[in-house]
């Protein structure tokens, strides 16, 4: 596992994916013995400026590395070969299993700053060293999901397909984004992978290269429709965008005559609204009114807020680059903190990260017309009213129930969405959506300052 080795870049269920101050601290914890029970949470500081909200997702993927994270032999020869630790640590290493509790706000449920979307509670060695991996994947998946649902939102209607595998940061990055974006409302993605690993619709059409391959443009639209009978979309902007549609209107008899049914067509480059407008039309004189629009590159919610606004006839986007690196906002200020350790509570004072102490629970209300109308951050053993939304998924490193489907978690997403205050739905800055820090939780701050000094 050297670095001259080269290696593989699997990730799998290893534990040693993770910083090193991590396995530092289990050191010294254990040389100092300190093994008590402690509660982490994980929450968001602040929003990007351009966010009003945010989308849980990631707990699937947290819960799963859980349940089967282990040190593997290769990892432990390489702890052992490093001289950075103990032979009694490497011991404990060899048998980690992870044996707390988690509790956590649903996957598609909207969130808001300090909110916490997870908390674990477990000995603290084991809350510690878990921090990394459930920061890489809730952080990451969260992010896409909310970018996601601000593209859902910006083009009500329409269909929206993940395009953003090959420029997305690694294999997993892309993969997850298929699933993030699924979640919060998309129709699918183009990544294979997807379908045979969630169970995504898959969606895809051809490439540039196939048309230039053949010796015309005609020609590699009927070679590609003959394969593909059930599913013909045709790229036609590889050389001119509308003599292109004249050829699939002029095609579509001998592809009826085949028994082919032509889906739509797709615009990948260019003035996408001119383009739209102009096919539409060359399509509809040539009798293909039900033949589809479908249109990629460059798109991001603002270009289909303005494309829905203004009318252009695009039936549905394939979204890449600015979904899956979230492009306007790549990263979320976040973090996984220390709240109690063996019964106490704990607050950090750094400036400008600061936490709210103990163990939590969000409460959200609602208006008579199932609009949320705010949230309270409070003590976890307070019930000030509303719904509570942090629920037991982990007992003692065992899952509670059986994971729920992607439909469902998206069905809780459309809903979230549908109760979000109006002037959140809209991409421009909005007023915040107000969390109130409840009485109890800001009392136990002042105290714990004040013993601090």
């Amino acid at each position: 596992m050297s670095a001259a080795q080269g290696g593989s870049a699997e990730v799998g269920s290893g534990l040693l994916l993770t910083d090193l101050y991590q396995l530092n601290m289990l050191q010294a914890y254990r040389d100092a013995g300190m093994a008590a029970s402690a509660v982490f949470e994980f929450f968001v500081r602040k929003l990007p400026p351009s966010r009003g909200f945010l989308v849980a997702a990631g707990l699937e993927q947290v819960l799963d590395f859980l349940a089967g994270a282990r040190f593997g032999e290769d990892e432990l020869a390489w702890l052992e070969a490093s001289g950075r630790f103990t032979p009694d640590l490497l011991g404990e290493l060899a048998r980690w299993r992870f044996t707390g509790d988690v509790d956590a706000m649903p996957e598609g449920t909207l969130c808001f700053p300090d909110e916490p979307l997870l908390r674990v509670t477990a000995p603290l060695p084991q809350a510690q060293l878990i921090e990394t991996r459930i920061i890489n994947l809730l952080h990451f998946q969260t992010l896409i999901a909310s970018k996601a649902a601000r593209l859902v939102l910006a083009a009500p209607g329409k269909t929206l397909v993940d395009f953003g595998l090959r420029r997305a940061h690694g294999a997993e990055a892309g993969l997850l984004a298929a699933r993030a974006s699924y979640l919060a409302g998309f129709a699918g993605s183009a990544t294979t992978l997807a379908a045979a690993r969630f169970g995504l619709p898959i969606f895809g059409t051809m490439a540039h290269s196939f048309i230039q391959a053949h010796v015309d443009e005609s020609t590699a639209f009927l070679n590609f429709a003959r394969s593909r009978p059930g599913h013909t979309v045709l790229l036609i902007d590889t050389y001119d965008t509308e003599r292109g549609a004249r050829k699939v209107v002029e095609l579509a008899p001998r592809l009826a005559a085949l028994g082919i049914e032509l889906q739509g067509v797709r615009l990948d480059s260019g003035d996408l609204a001119d383009h739209a407008r102009k096919v539409r039309r060359i399509l509809d004189d040539g009798g293909l009114r039900e033949v589809t629009i479908f249109a990629s590159g460059g798109l991001d919610e603002g270009k289909l807020q303005r494309f829905v606004a203004a009318g252009v006839p695009i039936d549905g986007y394939g979204v890449g680059t600015s979904l899956t690196t979230s492009e306007d906002a790549p990263a979320l200020d976040c973090a996984y903190k220390l709240q109690e350790y063996d019964g106490r509570p704990k607050r950090k004072r750094s400036e400008g990260k600061a936490t709210w102490p103990g163990r939590k629970q969000v409460y959200r209300s609602y208006a008579d017309d199932r609009v949320m109308t705010g949230d309270v951050l409070t003590l976890a053993d307070q019930a000030p009213g509303g719904e509570p939304l942090l629920r037991p998924v982990m007992r003692a490193g065992q899952r509670l129930g059986g994971p729920p489907g992607l439909e469902e978690i998206r069905r809780r997403c459309a809903s979230e969405l549908e109760r979000l205050p109006s002037h959140l739905r809209r991409l421009e800055t909005a007023p915040a959506y107000p969390v109130e820090v409840a009485a109890p939780l800001r009392r136990l701050a002042a105290e714990l300052d004040r013993a601090e000094g």
